[in-house]
């Protein structure tokens, strides 16, 4: 991919994808009216905030939101990896006290018997890490 494709769309693009994530995770909660369970919370409080930083620094071209939104894409993707393996191994099972009324290991959607809603949050984080981490090698060759 060119430097300058990169530049001029890294950013539309991590925004859409946040959109995505942060409608689609409203969708299922109040459309479909599943019960989003603790970590699921979690994931959109590192989602949500994407959505309109990612809109602002597009609108104005900021490129240097790059550190900014990989504090908030890394954890939260790890979150969703965990939500992941807790959905869909015994590993973590012992150690998660904390899901309470709703369990962290009902999978509302099982497509093609690998996507859940943990994973598709995991996939938007990737997308999203991934778009500023190229933005970030261009930043630093044009500096």
């Amino acid at each position: 991919m060119s430097t300058k494709f990169t530049k001029e769309n890294s950013l539309f693009l991590a925004w859409v994808v946040a959109v995505t994530a942060t409608l689609g995770s409203l969708y299922f909660s109040e459309i479909m009216q599943y019960i989003p369970c603790k970590l699921c919370w979690i994931q959109r409080i590192f989602m949500y905030p994407l959505a309109i930083l990612l809109g602002i620094a597009t609108v104005k071209k900021d490129y240097k939101i790059t550190g900014y939104v990989l504090s908030l894409t890394i954890p939260g993707g790890l979150v969703s990896l965990y939500h992941y393996l807790y959905e869909k191994t015994d590993w973590f099972h012992a150690a998660s006290n904390f899901c309470g009324e709703n369990p962290c290991d009902i999978e509302y959607i099982n497509w093609f018997g690998f996507v859940t809603i943990p994973f598709l949050a995991l996939v938007a984080f990737i997308l999203i890490t991934v778009a500023m981490i190229m933005l970030r090698r261009v930043q630093n060759r044009w500096n």
